[in-house]
């Protein structure tokens, strides 16, 4: 696993539209959550570089869906099996204009039915808030297209620790009966370093198995 991580990895292509995706190759990895939920910031944290994914306090930001692929095929880590995570746009975010937000909205939903080599999506809940409506509405698109996705809280230190066990059994509570969920919930905080070890397990998990 650290040997996975420890490579450098690089952005290969922004997408703004469905007919300029890569073509389907390895495994990819999606991160999915509210704008500012700090999806470019735990991509940077799990790789350990800091200008990565670009990170902004302005919500809706990351209009694109942003390829990112290990490097060092040709030297250190050559015999690793290549992955792409992929930071998503940000959903929910009502004052960018409704055009921009309706464009971004149809390209997270086409992508999550319609890309084959989508392994899993870590869908991001900023832990001071849970589960909103519009995360439960990409749950229930989720849910529908048979897509396997897995609950990641984030900014776990911005709250107090006693309340972290009630967040996280609130929220398994929230995705029993939910067809697609995979019921183990990470609590992380980028900051901290908190729960990047368990993402960082699957992750290497579904390169393994291609």
């Amino acid at each position: 696993m650290h040997r996975f991580f420890a490579r450098p990895w690089v952005f290969i292509r922004g997408v703004p539209r469905m007919d300029v995706l890569p073509p389907e190759g390895p495994p990819e990895i999606a991160f999915a959550g509210r704008s500012n939920v700090g999806k470019s910031s735990l991509i940077n944290a799990l790789v350990g570089q800091k200008g990565l994914a670009r990170t902004s306090n302005t919500p809706g930001r990351t209009q694109e869906l942003n390829y990112f692929v290990p490097g060092g095929y040709s030297g250190e880590g050559a015999d690793l099996p290549p992955i792409a995570l992929v930071d998503m746009p940000g959903y929910g975010y009502a004052e960018a204009p409704k055009e921009q937000v309706d464009a971004w909205t149809s390209l997270v939903f086409d992508y999550l039915r319609g890309r084959s080599t989508l392994k899993r999506v870590f869908v991001l809940i900023d832990s001071r808030h849970g589960i909103k409506r519009n995360d439960a509405d990409v749950l229930d698109l989720l849910d529908k297209a048979a897509v396997s996705y897995q609950i990641v809280l984030t900014k776990t230190d911005k709250i107090k620790p006693v309340g972290l066990p009630k967040l996280v059994a609130a929220t398994h509570e929230a995705i029993r009966k939910r067809a697609a969920a995979f019921p183990e919930i990470v609590a992380t905080s980028s900051e901290k370093g908190t729960g990047l070890d368990d993402l960082k397990a699957a992750i290497t998990g579904f390169a393994a198995a291609g």
